[in-house]
């Protein structure tokens, strides 16, 4: 018996997407929610994109005309996605600045993208550093996002990306931060440097919820000197323990955590 080819209706696809909560969608993803094949819809999905009840975020990737949801998007441009760096830090409360970009962390290569107005920055990483993920949201609005402590791990890792050097400090500074977390964070990245800089911050600032961190860092400390600003000038004063270079003044990396509020 030859099976009967499905017709659907534009309004029978909305239906169908009310029915299984469908406000974002691949076509796999709709086609394992309600088995149906692509061909069986793929004219009425035209139909409604035409008259803009749908809208196209990238090939086979769509949302309803009213959703909107950066986060939640930024997790679909990329199927491997996670929101992180200072798109992660302003979610978390961890810096005031809001971004005008929304950072992903992927282990794939995706050029930059803007949708509906919006510019998404991918930032490939190895796979080893995806870790460190959680979920926020609800519903069709619930996204992937790493969570605090792999945030600050992943901003002194690639600092560019981080919203600023101070914004990186007070973000260290001002939150209580899981020292086994941090330890299996610095692992999975695994960036001396970052570590060192950490450290010296965890130890300057007298974070007790950090002394098992510190003394993991502690242990990592090589032989050759760390500028603790990356992108600063290579000046200033030593410091052996950590072997880092001091090319911010002490006493203002002091007065960063003076102004937080």
């Amino acid at each position: 018996m030859i099976p009967q080819k499905v017709i659907l209706s534009p309004d029978a696809l909305l239906k169908l997407l009310d029915k299984y909560e469908l406000d974002i969608f691949t076509s796999r993803s709709f086609a394992e929610r309600t088995t149906l094949k692509l061909a069986d819809w793929r004219q009425q999905l035209r139909t409604l994109i035409k008259y803009g009840l749908i809208d196209i975020i990238e090939r086979g990737k769509y949302c309803r005309h009213n959703f909107r949801n950066e986060y939640v998007i930024g997790n679909f441009l990329a199927e491997d996605g996670v929101i992180a760096y200072w798109t992660a830090l302003n979610l978390h409360g961890l810096t005031e600045q809001f971004p005008n970009t929304i950072f992903v962390q992927t282990a794939r290569q995706k050029k930059t993208a803007t949708v509906f107005g919006v510019t998404y920055k991918f930032v490939k990483v190895k796979s080893a550093k995806m870790v460190g993920i959680e979920r926020q949201g609800y519903g069709n609005n619930q996204f992937r996002i790493t969570d605090k402590e792999k945030t600050v791990v992943d901003c002194f890792d690639l600092p560019d990306y981080s919203g600023g050097f101070e914004e990186l400090i007070r973000a260290f500074v001002r939150t209580g931060l899981d020292a086994a977390k941090l330890i299996t964070y610095c692992g999975a990245v695994d960036n001396i440097s970052a570590i060192k800089r950490m450290g010296y911050l965890a130890e300057l600032f007298k974070k007790e919820s950090t002394a098992h961190f510190i003394a993991y860092a502690l242990t990592k400390v090589n032989e050759r000197y760390s500028l603790f600003d990356a992108a600063g000038m290579d000046e200033g004063t030593h410091i052996s323990r950590w072997k880092l270079r001091l090319n911010i003044a002490e006493e203002n990396i002091l007065a960063v955590a003076d102004n937080l509020y």
